[in-house]
């Protein structure tokens, strides 16, 4: 039988929402990073960071990111490999090539690359 009689102590007033991020990317896109040399398409969004702090302390603090924005998971690719990336919106920035990213789990994702982004496969969508 359910209790009644318990309260919670927390008022309204006294929850403090985060601040609202706004993702500027979705799912599909491509984007480049701003300052590193490698490109990827978005495959899921976090609203705010949401990997380990061991990651986010090997970042150099002169270009450790802010935790309080979208963060993004790339199918990623560079000049020498292609990987998983997981890159700030702060970092990123859209990309203008047309080209398709060169990444062995994208078909597995993704359909079609039309318009400079991809079509995220039937099964995935949620």
């Amino acid at each position: 039988m359910p209790r009644h009689d318990i309260v919670n102590s927390a008022t309204a007033q006294d929850i403090v929402a985060p601040p609202i991020a706004h993702a500027r990317f979705s799912i599909g896109d491509v984007v480049r990073h701003r300052l590193f040399d490698f490109r990827g398409v978005i495959f899921d969004v976090d609203p705010v960071f949401a990997n380990t702090e061991e990651w986010y302390e090997a970042i150099p603090e002169s270009v450790r990111p802010r935790k309080d924005q979208p963060f993004y998971h790339l199918l990623a690719e560079n000049i020498e490999s292609s990987y998983v990336a997981y890159v700030s919106q702060q970092n990123l920035v859209p990309d203008d090539s047309d080209e398709p990213v060169d990444h062995p789990a994208i078909s597995g994702l993704f359909t079609d690359f039309a318009d400079g982004r991809y079509a995220l496969r039937r099964e995935h969508r949620h």
